[in-house]
């Protein structure tokens, strides 16, 4: 299947002004503070859509949808949690930063417990942006595939260097621009596309709730106890474990938090970035609870070997197909432009976040403290087209991955390595955390590569109880916060031996 020549007009266009706004913002990324926080100058609606797109991405946009067709609603309880986390955030963490003001997330940790906890937090947060990377292009490339029948691989290649290059040219201000002229363009995608299902499908919306309930389709994973399911309570805590590392310490989020002009409008970006989240989030799991009803009753549509796929339990690739197979002809280009807006506007996020990151904390923190602002602008470039090339690298590697969605939320909790353990431990109290913070992450690391190990391979496990791999991020946080805040209290009465740093932002 081709696309028309309006349909493609559309993606064109798309991509054209995309790149266009890349470029017309190079005159801010002059300075590499500006580079990184956009002079602290942009407007919150901007700013808000950014957080927005940041949290949509591919991953709702073709994974959501996969996951409701193939099982249930048990994704939207992680978009449940996103509103507590987004109170902690907006009451505790966006007013800490905006009082440090270091343009490193992990700048404050130095402060706390010395070098190794900031290049520590650094290296978990870069390895977590590679696996995002990779998965949000692998499910952009899902589409295109199916699409225009090029091959996976190019596809993911040619995102990659198209988002790299105006994320490297315009900065935080070409990546927050984009991603509100990107979030726009998804919300609408979405919300076209609910109103065409209710219209195409037989028996009209009525149906679909009839057959969906029926089927138990809206369930969300149950309330059982029990912890190697992924239940109601095991996404919950899942869920709030993941967003408050999102909100709390992730670089391509608390980087924006420095990006408007006062704290007061820091704070309403992030409401309305997550309150915005959760009822698109469930439009895009309705998506997918509408196609099983639609394709149930109509499953001459399916093509063979699609319906082979969803009778194994690969949904991934049923949004794509009806995308291109029954929306009329300008619609179809409008939803793959909108796959293409989550896509890019996730990628040049982790992009920013992580060239800055790997700046600030690794290269003038360790390679050239002296550094000046042409040496850094170089190095935020090249850091830039660096992830950007490791992350295709996963996205190529995820091609055979049954289920992106949980390789995603798996890699990333894997990677995250309990850092947020290490920061709530610090935040809430740095006397102790001071003492105890490295002793706790000594023995939260080999907890968590041991539960990695036993909980994704089934056939060797060897553990008390069996705990669904969700929670394996959860474990990490809670051993580290522990046994860091006892061995502080035990220690209480011995002096503070933790160097205390020099700020370098």
């Amino acid at each position: 299947m081709k696309l028309s020549i309006v349909d493609l007009l559309v993606v064109v266009s798309y991509l054209a002004v995309t790149l266009t706004i890349g470029i017309r913002c190079r005159r801010r990324g002059g300075d590499a503070r500006e580079f990184s926080t956009g002079g602290g100058s942009l407007p919150t609606w901007a700013v808000a859509l950014s957080i927005f797109g940041t949290y949509v991405s591919s991953i709702s946009f073709i994974a959501l949808p996969g996951k409701a067709f193939s099982s249930n609603w048990g994704a939207f309880t992680f978009s449940l949690s996103l509103p507590i986390a987004a109170y902690v955030a907006t009451r505790y963490f966006v007013p800490y930063y905006r009082r440090i003001n270091a343009v490193s997330a992990y700048n404050h940790l130095e402060d706390i417990y010395g070098p190794w906890a900031r290049i520590y937090a650094a290296v978990c947060y870069l390895l977590t942006q590679v696996a995002r990377i990779g998965s949000v292009l692998f499910l952009l490339a899902l589409p295109l595939n199916q699409l225009l029948g090029w091959d996976v691989r190019w596809i993911i290649l040619g995102t990659g260097a198209l988002t790299a290059l105006y994320t490297a040219v315009g900065g935080i201000s070409a990546v927050i621009y984009t991603d509100a002229i990107q979030s726009v363009l998804l919300i609408s995608g979405a919300f076209l596309c609910c109103i065409l299902l209710f219209v195409q499908t037989p028996g009209g919306p009525a149906m679909i709730f009839h057959v969906a309930a029926e089927q138990h389709k809206f369930s969300l994973g149950g309330f059982a106890p029990g912890l190697s399911q992924p239940t109601f309570w095991v996404v919950l805590i899942y869920g709030l474990t993941l967003n408050l590392q999102n909100l709390g310490i992730d670089q391509s989020y608390v980087q924006r938090y420095l990006t408007t002009a006062t704290e007061k409008e820091a704070r309403r970006s992030v409401w309305i970035g997550a309150l915005l989240y959760l009822p698109v989030s469930g439009f895009f799991l309705f998506i997918g609870t509408a196609l099983f009803v639609y394709y149930r009753l109509q499953p001459h549509l399916l093509p063979a070997a699609l319906a082979a796929d969803v009778a194994a339990g690969r949904g991934d690739k049923v949004f794509p197909f009806f995308i291109v197979d029954r929306l009329p002809v300008g619609v179809s280009g409008m939803l793959i432009a909108a796959i293409f807006a989550a896509a890019m506007s996730a990628v040049s996020g982790s992009l920013n976040g992580a060239a800055t990151c790997a700046t600030s904390d690794i290269y003038r923190r360790i390679l050239r403290p002296n550094a000046g602002n042409a040496q850094m602008i170089r190095a935020l470039h090249f850091a830039t087209i660096l992830w950007a090339v490791m992350g295709t690298g996963v996205a190529v590697a995820l091609v055979h991955v049954q289920s992106a969605l949980d390789a995603w939320w798996q890699m990333s909790g894997i990677f995250s390595g309990g850092m947020l353990g290490l920061f709530l431990l610090g935040f809430c109290s740095p006397r102790i955390a001071r003492r105890g913070g490295f002793i706790g992450l000594i023995f939260g690391l080999p907890a968590l590569i041991w539960l990695t190990v036993f909980a994704y391979h089934p056939s060797t496990r060897w553990m008390p109880v069996s705990i669904h791999p969700f929670l394996i991020p959860v474990a990490g946080t809670t051993t580290i916060m522990l046994i860091g805040f006892w061995v502080g209290i035990l220690f209480r009465g011995k002096p503070d031996t933790a160097p205390k740093a020099t700020a370098i932002s």
